[in-house]
């Protein structure tokens, strides 16, 4: 950021309503409970669309281990799965930031940049662009599902210009 220009990139707070273009917000929230096992435990049902039958494709669960970023950080890439969704479910109760963009030929003038609340999961649609995880503060797994199966499924594209986001826009966004 050494004084040249620099294409800072606002971070707002994830909410359902204005992740609803890129894909699924995953949080308890809102969601639907039945009460299951003799009233035991509470079903929070269907909080994901998780496609992934594309291709033949199957459903495939990883865990993904995250190196907290500093900020400033330099997003110079987005990629994007064209056979699936790929959806974050954080283990701890870390925010993490997302950048996205809509699915599509790439307009990255069309990026979005958010922060979650920590708990809140994230399921990219099938075709969304989007950074790769962005862990904030501390080491942090994710179970991933996304898709298994044959063919090529990652696309990346390195932008034009690159878009920072900053720890100011962060704390904005967080107030």
């Amino acid at each position: 950021m050494n004084g040249a220009r620099v294409k800072s990139l606002p971070v707002e707070p994830l909410t359902r309503a204005a992740f609803a273009p890129f894909g699924d917000v995953i949080e308890l929230e809102g969601a639907r409970q039945i009460p299951i096992n003799l009233g035991t435990t509470t079903r929070f049902h269907d909080l994901a669309h998780i496609d992934v039958a594309d291709g033949g494709g199957r459903p495939l669960v990883s865990l993904f281990r995250g190196q907290p970023r500093r900020l400033p950080f330099e997003v110079t890439m987005l990629e994007r799965h064209p056979l699936g969704s790929q959806a974050f479910v954080p283990l701890t109760d870390q925010p993490y930031l997302i950048v996205v963009a809509p699915a599509g030929p790439l307009a990255p003038d069309a990026a979005r940049a958010f922060v979650t609340r920590g708990w809140q999961g994230v399921n990219y649609a099938k075709g969304v662009w989007h950074h790769p995880l962005i862990a904030l503060g501390q080491v942090s797994d994710f179970i991933v599902i996304d898709r298994g199966g044959e063919g090529p499924n990652c696309d990346e594209y390195e932008l034009p210009e690159s878009l920072w986001l900053t720890a100011e826009g962060l704390a904005k966004a967080q107030r």
